[in-house]
């Protein structure tokens, strides 16, 4: 029968800095700001504006873009009952007697009361002004 037997030291090394930019104590590491990587003198690319139903808010620690949760898309249009079938898949519904925004390209181009019923991630609207067709954006004004 054969024996292995292994040993070791019980003490940790401490690890090299990872980078010249590295923190002295591994403790602050997490609390110390982070080094631009910008070119001095040249000014940062300008950020895209939000897409449509998207809010920006920027503080000291960055940009934190909001989603609209309520934004569906025009599923059916029956023009001579004037009424739209709406699809909001797997997102809020809105609430009954909500209006609506009906947006083409950005632009507005109709509003909607919504009236059920509902079903899966459908609702039913009145079209109350403007138009709509099928794949136009709908969201809270």
């Amino acid at each position: 029968m054969t024996c292995l037997c292994v040993s070791g030291c019980a003490t940790r090394q401490p690890s090299p800095p990872e980078s010249s930019d590295a923190v002295a104590n591994p403790a602050d590491r997490k609390t110390a700001p982070a080094r631009s990587k910008s070119v001095p003198g040249k000014p940062s690319p300008p950020k895209p504006p939000p897409s449509q139903g998207e809010h920006s808010i920027t503080n000291a620690n960055g940009v934190l873009t909001l989603v609209n949760p309520l934004q569906g898309r025009v599923a059916s249009v029956n023009m001579s009952l004037r009424f739209v079938v709406l699809d909001f898949a797997l997102k809020q519904l809105p609430s009954i007697d909500q209006r609506l925004g009906v947006y083409r390209q950005g632009l507005k181009v109709g509003e909607l009361k919504v009236t059920g019923p509902e079903r899966g991630g459908n609702i039913v609207a009145d079209l109350v002004a403007g138009e709509a067709r099928v794949g136009d954006e709908v969201r809270p004004d």
